[in-house]
């Protein structure tokens, strides 16, 4: 999945020569926390909620323009970036979140609460559903199986997710749509010999 698919579109943005209290108010009115710095089309600068926060004595907020406060050159993503190394990219930096390109220009801002949602969305997690975590069977093969299993008796699967800090006993953790019983399921499971550990409803 790409970040554009997940970025906060149309952005508010600020020009270099505004003041500082502008931007603070537009971020205070906007309840943002990122702000890009647009000099016509191009993006020279941004501004954070903790870059700025140095400033926020009113003396010195008056003195100031965006442009002598702002991150100069900041780190960007390409709008048709992976949501993978986007993540990478935040978690490298340390950063709250980038600015988004598409061919140099600004489409858009990428934070973590971005990555939050996604993950919420793609692993179903306000779906209503069911979890099952289970250690495989040492077969080959064996999570082809109980995907194959599990569809077989008429269970959709939302995501499966492993847990893999400990590389002899993976956690595999299946979501699947509330449906019916899955007491069978879990059977059927145990009895081609995956170890069910946990069942959460």
């Amino acid at each position: 999945m790409k970040v554009k698919s997940w970025m906060v579109k149309h952005p508010v943005t600020i020009h270099p020569k505004a003041p500082l209290q502008e931007a603070i108010d537009l971020m205070h009115s906007h309840s943002i926390r990122h702000l890009p710095v647009l000099d016509g089309d191009e993006l020279v600068g941004f501004l954070t909620e903790s870059n700025i926060r140095q400033y926020l004595l009113p003396s010195v907020t008056r003195e100031l323009m965006v442009e002598d406060v702002m991150i100069v050159n900041p780190i960007t993503i390409d709008a048709n970036a992976s949501l993978d190394s986007a993540a990478r990219l935040i978690h490298q930096y340390k950063i709250g979140g980038v600015p988004v390109l598409e061919k140099r220009r600004l489409v858009g801002i990428f934070t973590t609460t971005d990555i939050v949602r996604s993950f919420i969305e793609i692993l179903g997690l306000l779906r209503k559903s069911s979890r099952i975590d289970l250690i495989l069977s040492d077969k080959d093969g064996a999570l082809d199986e109980v995907i194959r299993l599990m569809r077989e008796m008429g269970q959709e699967i939302i995501s499966v997710v492993t847990e893999t800090q400990h590389p002899k006993k993976k956690v595999h953790s299946i979501r699947l749509a509330k449906g019916g019983d899955i007491e069978p399921v879990i059977k059927a499971l145990e009895a081609q010999g995956h170890r069910v550990i946990s069942v959460l409803d």
